[in-house]
């Protein structure tokens, strides 16, 4: 059964860290591009990170950049996203996702999504 599952949300005060967890099964996910998306109460979805399989190349967006890390375990079959410095605007549900890569100096945001996990909430309040 192709599964991915996120975990590592919680509540934290303005300042703190978390890190989120996206665990593959069924499939081998070092053969796709992953993603991070959140989406807040009454906002659309936002892409927040991604990181290619072809080379391992990372992508933010401007909200988080310099304050969260993508990263990849292969032989643990898992994707993190460190998230330091945290602000209440951060406050969402985030889920991950795979993604298939489009052509070079596409957007990641354009790419074909795949597979989604079922969300972690992150809170950000003091």
């Amino acid at each position: 059964q192709v599964q991915l599952v996120e975990s590592g949300g919680g509540l934290v005060q303005p300042g703190g860290s978390l890190r989120l967890s996206c665990v593959a099964s069924g499939f081998t996910l070092a053969y796709y591009a992953v993603g991070w998306f959140r989406q807040a109460p009454g906002k659309e979805r936002e892409g927040v990170s991604c990181i290619n399989a072809s080379d391992g190349t990372k992508y933010y967006a401007d909200s988080v950049k310099g304050r969260f890390t993508i990263s990849r375990d292969n032989a643990k079959n898992t994707v993190y996203l460190q998230m330091n410095s945290l602000k209440p605007e951060d406050t969402a549900i985030y889920y991950c996702a795979t993604l298939f890569e489009g052509p070079i100096g596409s957007s990641w945001h354009l790419w074909d999504l795949g597979s989604w996990g079922q969300g972690t909430q992150v809170t950000v309040s003091s």
